[in-house]
């Protein structure tokens, strides 16, 4: 008794948290953890952006730091200064010449100890190469995807947008979905920004007529002004405080009520921050921003608590976007946007309505046909059926899942294994009646004797939907999760609720059947 209790339970369980997709307007009523399913970018309407991580220029500039990384090893006092010549990147590897052919081998292995096992270090002569192993590429390769997947998905949920779907495709892809959003550029424009920001100091011994020639020194860079396109700042190269000790950025209000950006750094930002204003009070640094000064003011005084404040004619709206910005951090390499489509919700409207239209068909059909062919037991598994779909649905609402074109595709296909599975215990007991059964136990060999058989058939799905899901991607997905999700119910109600139903109904009697006609 406890047990069947308990299946009437979880079958009433299931139908009330599909109540608030079926009601939305009952979803006041129910708590909160119980939502309505999202829809889909093809039901909803909204943007879908295929964006491609370009991982040849975060390659470029690993290989820019193993430069920096291999002169730093050679010219290390504190070890012995190690005299080389023609130091070179070449794009894909670090050449140098050590002077002393006694000194090749100290060289590679103090190169060996600062670098580790992600350098090949090869010697011909007194000529060293030094590179990235492949492992390493592939390392850095799979490193930049997931942050740039993560950073991507940061600056989305900072700017509101509801139920994205972010994912990985093909190694150098990333697929976003954005349902609801009708007007994808804004989007476009965040995402798709490096956002790398760093401080350097100005270099004020840089005339006019090198400005104009573009000729900048060692050392020394022209960069853009943001605010002024065609005027340059001389900056020095070296990075005196990186945005990677940015910890906090919020948009805010200046004393002349003016729209600005405040900054908090992390300890080790803080500590070279107070040390940058501390030694250079009086002289000009330079807030640069996806190589572009976003500003150069003068240091008035140190500024030793960590907190900053970057002003640059922002309307409030760009102050909050580069306050997302900078919060979610820098990609690791640049995206580009190769494909964009966008739904209308127009679409959605009607393919919502076309498909209920045509679920309410099938699903009449079925419960009609069940009905006549199999009487009393056929109302019990329609009864089931409905039971199954309104389970999927909550469960789905349950798990997070988002309902699309091909999720329901996954539901249909559901149903009609359902049905299949109330027809095979139905039919085997109408197979023990005939071979002269009594009714009672004819019943319970169906159900027992085709249990065997149904869940053959539904884990043989099962595994199906979870390779899907393994190595599928974006819709293939979300018709491999509503298949689980069926599966699942489907054994549930099929082999458990529809034989409480029939137990109920035969009560302990040895009634017949009134779809089997018995001789």
């Amino acid at each position: 008794m406890f047990r069947k209790l308990a299946i009437i339970f979880i079958s009433l369980f299931g139908v009330l948290l599909a109540v608030p997709t079926i009601s939305p307007k009952m979803a006041n009523y129910f708590p909160s953890w119980i939502k309505p399913i999202p829809l889909g970018l093809d039901l909803k309407g909204g943007a879908q952006l295929l964006l491609e991580v370009d991982t040849d220029v975060m390659l470029k500039e690993k290989y820019a730091q193993l430069y920096d990384e291999v002169r730093s090893a050679m010219i290390d006092r504190s070890k012995g200064v190690i005299r080389f010549s023609e130091l070179r990147n070449t794009g894909n590897s670090v050449t140098l010449v050590v002077r002393d052919s006694d000194e090749v081998s100290k060289a590679k292995g103090r190169l060996r100890s600062v670098l580790g096992t992600s350098a090949d270090i090869s010697s011909s002569g007194q000529n060293l190469t030094v590179s990235y192993t492949s492992k390493a590429r592939e390392e850095m390769i799979s490193d930049a995807m997931s942050r740039s997947i993560e950073i991507v998905r940061r600056r989305i949920d900072a700017l509101g947008t509801k139920e994205p779907s972010i994912q990985s495709q093909g190694g150098k892809y990333i697929l976003v979905q954005l349902p609801g959003v009708d007007n994808p550029e804004r989007i476009k424009e965040l995402i798709g920004k490096t956002a790398k920001m760093s401080f350097h100091l100005v270099n004020e011994n840089i005339t006019s007529e090198q400005l104009q020639s573009g000729h900048a020194p060692s050392g020394t860079v022209f960069l853009d002004y943001m605010d002024a396109p065609g005027q340059k700042v001389a900056v020095y190269s070296r990075v005196e405080v990186s945005g990677d000790s940015l910890k906090n950025s919020q948009a805010d209000f200046d004393q002349n009520n003016m729209p600005v950006v405040t900054t908090e750094f992390d300890a080790s930002g803080t500590r070279r921050f107070a040390k940058l204003t501390t030694e250079h009070v009086n002289e000009r640094f330079a807030i640069v921003l996806d190589d572009q000064v976003l500003s150069a003011p003068t240091i008035r005084e140190p500024i030793p608590g960590g907190r900053g404040q970057i002003s640059g004619g922002f309307t409030l709206q760009g102050a909050k976007d580069l306050a997302v910005l900078l919060r979610s951090g820098a990609l690791p390499a640049p995206l580009e946007v190769i494909e964009e489509r966008t739904v209308g919700a127009g679409l959605g409207a009607d393919t919502i309505a076309t498909g209920k239209i045509g679920a309410v068909v099938g699903v009449l059909f079925i419960l009609i046909f069940m009905a006549l062919l199999y009487g009393i037991f056929g109302v019990f598994a329609d009864i089931v059926l409905v039971v199954n779909l309104f389970m999927i649905i909550g469960v789905s609402a349950l798990l997070g899942a988002t309902l699309t074109l091909p999720g329901i595709a996954g539901i249909v296909l559901t149903l009609g294994m359902a049905v299949d599975a109330n027809i095979l215990p139905f039919e085997r007991i109408r197979d023990e009646v005939r071979a002269g059964i009594p009714t009672l136990r004819a019943i319970d060999y169906g159900f027992t004797r085709s249990t065997k058989t149904v869940m053959d058939g539904e884990l043989t799905n099962l595994i199906c939907a979870l390779i899907l899901f393994q190595f599928g991607a974006g819709p293939i997905r979300g018709f491999a999760v509503t298949l689980s999700i069926g599966v699942a119910t489907t054994l549930f109600t099929c082999l458990l609720l529809t034989r409480v139903f029939v137990d109920y109904y035969m009560h302990g009697k040895s009634k017949k059947i009134g779809y089997i006609k018995m001789k």
